[in-house]
């Protein structure tokens, strides 16, 4: 209900006001009778109440709306089992510097130590995943704590905030003038860093001189929305570009500078190596697939990654747009035709690129039955659009995918990040289709993963959302599989990962989606299709090969 009376406004509606203030258009949420009066102010901010089943789909929902949109995601659930039910989907944004706000609830002021319903000490727990975590003490200090809690998000690289408001604080209301609301655009200052001068001017000389450099361009390109500014890099200066997390997509497949398959040639022979906006942790071996005697420049946001696990020759903290467009810049007109010569290193890495095309090109057409995952994958590949945004969602079948799916356009590839989070697909769509309503959203699910959220399909078919999802379906943890056969034996492969078989399909019909199986790879792109013209959420049930491991699986250090 509307405030009924005008100068008193209660702590749920200024959290809304603070959230409108920030450009928040939607909450998802859970509900609970701790937080409810947020929503009667979100009626009258005009912000959409998205309801989930789960709050982990809440928090992943709000992770995932901020990958998309640029602007920070906002979850909120009630105290308690509410709260620690998000506590997996802050942990994800945390890892994969995520700027979103979960607001939690919590038992009254005056029932504090007592024993309250759902009480527990969420601001500690929050703390250690978390850039800002705090209470809100005073109800008139509810909107300028949300707007405290949103810079705090873009403090170096973005992440999470969290707020706890109390029952009697957000209930309760003041007197107008007692409040202080943030004024849209008046409580954040730019974040925007150029790096040192110094610094650039220092790389544009390295660019200049280098015979054999390549570049990764990571997550932090999209965050930091430097497409632009990364393909003016790479085209200006003729350097081969890599790309991992949301970075995939900064260049377009065919793309003279887009290298995927010969990373590991790059690395051990370049003499040059630009790492933009992605940490020395597992997936880059911790520095260590580096050539020692390549010098390495290391660009991110935030000042404790440089140089984190392994030595670089220079460090520069900075958005990543700015400070390769000022790179470029600087090292224009000083070539001197080295761009050019460097045309016998890119034909290097092409031969690379193309031998190791060849060596896949008959798992990726393979007829077998069970179908081959990278038979299952390339089809994907195929049946995306320039609008599609590809969602990953699972361990073997995504890293199957992670080879061989490039998406077409900058910010289209959603993966989980680094804290390898199954179950971040379904809740990934709805924000997705959410904030592009326009776009063609395609999402590809290990069968375990999926089964970790996969409730909330029912709730992409109330709101609505039409999308193409696809189960690689083994019947298995198969990472995990691999791992324990590798270690324990054939005899023990099996102990603990070992899924029934359901029928995915059935799943979503059930539940008022689209639903098909496929045991002929002939018939993944027409059930592809179909789904697509279905004008549903869709889950095409795809029986792959359980025995077929992906070459990032075996790879892994934790087996060796």
């Amino acid at each position: 209900m509307p405030e009924d009376n005008q100068d008193l406004i209660s702590g749920g509606h200024l959290v809304a006001k603070a959230l409108k203030a920030e450009g928040v258009d939607r909450i998802y949420t859970l509900c609970g009778g701790h937080i409810i009066d947020i929503y009667d102010g979100c009626v009258d901010e005009g912000i959409d109440v998205v309801d989930v089943r789960h709050e982990q789909v809440a928090a992943h929902a709000a992770d995932g709306y901020a990958r998309i949109t640029g602007k920070p995601g906002c979850a909120v659930v009630t105290a308690g089992p509410g709260t620690t039910d998000a506590v997996t989907g802050v942990a994800n944004a945390y890892r994969a510097e995520s700027p979103m706000l979960l607001i939690g609830g919590q038992g009254a002021h005056t029932q504090h130590k007592m024993g309250s319903l759902q009480d527990l000490p969420h601001v500690d727990m929050m703390a250690p995943i978390t850039k800002f975590s705090a209470t809100v003490p005073d109800t008139a200090r509810a909107a300028d704590m949300v707007s405290m809690a949103f810079r705090e998000c873009y403090h170096g690289a973005p992440g999470p905030s969290f707020l706890e408001i109390p029952r009697d604080v957000l209930d309760a209301k003041v007197a107008r003038e007692r409040a202080r609301v943030p004024a849209a655009g008046h409580y954040r200052a730019s974040t925007r860093n150029a790096g040192d001068p110094a610094a650039v001017e220092e790389l544009a000389d390295l660019l200049v001189h280098a015979r054999k450099p390549a570049v990764l361009l990571g997550s932090q390109v999209w965050t930091c929305r430097a497409a632009d500014a990364a393909t003016e890099f790479v085209r200006s200066l003729n350097v081969p570009a890599y790309m991992n997390g949301a970075g995939r997509g900064t260049l377009p497949p065919g793309d003279p500078h887009h290298f995927q398959l010969s990373r590991r040639h790059a690395f051990s022979a370049a003499d040059l190596i630009v790492i933009v906006g992605t940490p020395f942790d597992f997936r880059m071996g911790y520095g260590r697939r580096l050539s020692p005697e390549a010098t390495v420049v290391q660009i991110d946001l935030d000042y404790r990654t440089v140089g984190k696990n392994r030595d670089v020759d220079l460090g520069i903290v900075g958005d990543a747009g700015l400070v390769l467009a000022a790179a470029a810049q600087a090292a224009s007109g000083r070539l001197n035709g080295a761009a050019v010569h460097r045309k016998e290193w890119l034909e290097e890495l092409r031969a690379v690129e193309e031998a190791a095309l060849r060596k896949r090109l008959p798992l990726l057409h393979s007829d077998a039955s069970p179908i081959h995952p990278y038979r299952l994958v390339s089809e994907i590949n195929e049946f995306l659009t320039e609008t599609s945004v590809y969602i990953g969602d699972g361990g073997d079948i995504v890293t199957f995918s992670g080879q061989v799916v490039q998406p077409r356009t900058p910010g289209h590839w959603m993966d989980p990040g680094p804290l390898g989070t199954l179950g971040v697909g379904v809740p990934f769509v709805m924000a997705a289709k959410q904030a592009r309503p326009e776009a063609d959203v395609v999402a590809l699910f290990g069968d375990g993963a999926f089964s970790l959220t996969g409730w909330d399909f029912e709730t992409l078919v109330r709101f609505d959302l039409p999308f193409v999802g696809i189960v690689g379906n083994n019947s298995s943890m198969n990472q995990i599989r691999y791992g324990q056969r590798a270690k324990y034996g054939d005899a023990r492969e099996r102990v603990g990962n070992t899924l029934g078989d359901v029928p995915y399909d059935q799943f979503a019909r059930m539940l008022g989606g689209h639903g098909e199986e496929v045991r002929d790879p002939a018939d993944i792109g027409p059930a592809l299709r179909r789904a697509r013209e279905s004008g549903k959420p869709s889950l095409v049930n795809v029986w792959v090969d359980p025995d077929a491991y992906a070459p990032g699986t075996m790879n892994q250090t934790m087996y060796k």
